[in-house]
């Protein structure tokens, strides 16, 4: 899976590349303000895809001793470095589009402007489409983080194509202006969430989506001799997941028994999540009589009290570090 994620990465950097020549060509013919700000997000694009390029490859290394949870924390700087980069271009768009509201220049051949923005930008929310597809069915933010903002870079360019429309018909020069300013400001809102995102995953900040997922699945595949999970938390490597929670069995079972049921549990999520994960799982006995009231193993010959309810897991009692009972 990651050799694919590289492979799919390559060719998203080689198409940047070639977008960036057309948009360029693009405003080199029509001094639009519009048009350069396609253009200079596409250079975000490429430095981005570069980058995040380096990060697939050397989050795909094995585990060694210097990285004992593998090196897939790269993808959320390389998303980290993404974001700044689009906060940036935004930044820089805004300040010399607010500079030609006052000082405007001449624009020109805006019909083969438009042509060639639009044919790039087609392109480019197609592969963001394919990469957040991708980057989502394999948990790699890089893929996610490049998604979002292709296509994000595709809508934009659809609002410039509207602008750039109404100049072409209306002739008044403020109106690339105040379009590239607009598009300026919305470039800069999906960079901080991108920064928002990878800041979040770098201080291993919860994944509440993630967890609600992985507690829906245990609770629909639940068995009998799982009485209770809770203090469940996962921590992101990149692609791979690192899960770690107090898994509650009968008092009486052996250690074989017990990582037999974790086992179970193991298989289960990779087969619902696909996922790369691994678990760190502290075992509990339970407590009877106390948990015998919320236990639906039937042929428990150790019962003490006979059972009343079952607790149903969600997440906010899954992540509380404390054993469930009927309270």
């Amino acid at each position: 899976m990651q050799k694919d994620n590289i492979r799919l990465q390559k060719i998203v950097v080689a198409i940047a590349i070639v977008l960036l020549l057309v948009k360029f060509t693009a405003y080199i013919i029509t001094h639009s303000n519009a048009v350069l700000t396609d253009a200079l997000e596409s250079i975000v694009n490429v430095v981005a895809g570069i980058f995040g390029l380096y990060s697939l490859i050397l989050a795909s290394k094995p585990k060694d001793e210097s990285h004992p949870y593998g090196h897939g924390k790269i993808e959320f700087i390389s998303a980290s470095i993404e974001g700044s980069l689009i906060l940036i271009a935004g930044l820089l768009i805004i300040g010399k589009s607010t500079f030609n509201l006052f000082f405007p220049q001449t624009i020109q051949h805006i019909e083969s402007g438009i042509i060639l923005v639009s044919f790039a930008g087609i392109i480019n929310f197609l592969m963001g489409y394919v990469m957040e597809k991708r980057g989502k069915k394999s948990n790699s933010l890089t893929l996610v983080a490049g998604g979002k903002h292709l296509q994000s870079d595709g809508w934009s360019t659809a609002g410039l194509l509207v602008g750039l429309t109404l100049l072409y018909f209306l002739q008044y020069p403020w109106i690339d202006s105040a379009v590239a300013i607009i598009f300026g400001a919305y470039i800069c809102y999906e960079g901080y969430k991108i920064l928002r995102q990878s800041i979040a995953g770098i201080m291993d900040e919860a994944d509440t989506e993630l967890l609600q997922g992985v507690i829906s699945t245990l609770q629909q595949n639940r068995e009998p001799n799982w009485i209770d999970i809770h203090n469940m938390r996962v921590i992101k490597y990149g692609a791979n997941l690192h899960f770690d929670c107090h898994f509650t069995v009968p008092y009486y079972f052996t250690v074989k028994e017990g990582h037999n049921e974790l086992e179970k549990i193991e298989t289960i999520i990779k087969k619902h999540h696909e996922t790369s994960d691994e678990w760190f799982v502290h075992i509990d006995a339970c407590v009877p009589p106390l948990m015998c009231r919320i236990c639906k193993k039937a042929d428990c010959l150790q019962r003490q009290a006979p059972f009343e309810n079952e607790v149903i897991w969600n997440l906010e009692n899954v992540i509380r570090n404390r054993k469930h009972g009927l309270d």
